[in-house]
């Protein structure tokens, strides 16, 4: 499964992947780019430290995208439970 991260707080995307691990999914990839990058921290170490305690965060992923001629900063946080 993956969190798409965006605009939105981080509890959001916590509450996706909490209802992800609860549905029965083992691998969840948090997906962000540019200023949404440190969301997606905060939501990886929110989940991991108070809502799946036994999750592990397994890869780290970190690139560049060109979009619109600009180079723009991406990461994938892979979480397993």
């Amino acid at each position: 499964m993956d969190v798409l991260v965006g605009k939105k707080k981080a509890m959001a995307y916590v509450l996706a992947i909490v209802t992800g691990f609860n549905a029965g999914e083992n691998e969840i990839t948090i997906k962000a780019r540019g200023r949404s990058i440190s969301t997606a921290v905060d939501t990886a170490e929110i989940v991991k430290s108070r809502f799946v305690p036994d999750a592990k965060i397994t890869d780290i992923k970190i690139g560049t995208e060109q979009v619109e001629q600009r180079a723009v900063s991406t990461i994938e946080i892979t979480m397993k439970k």
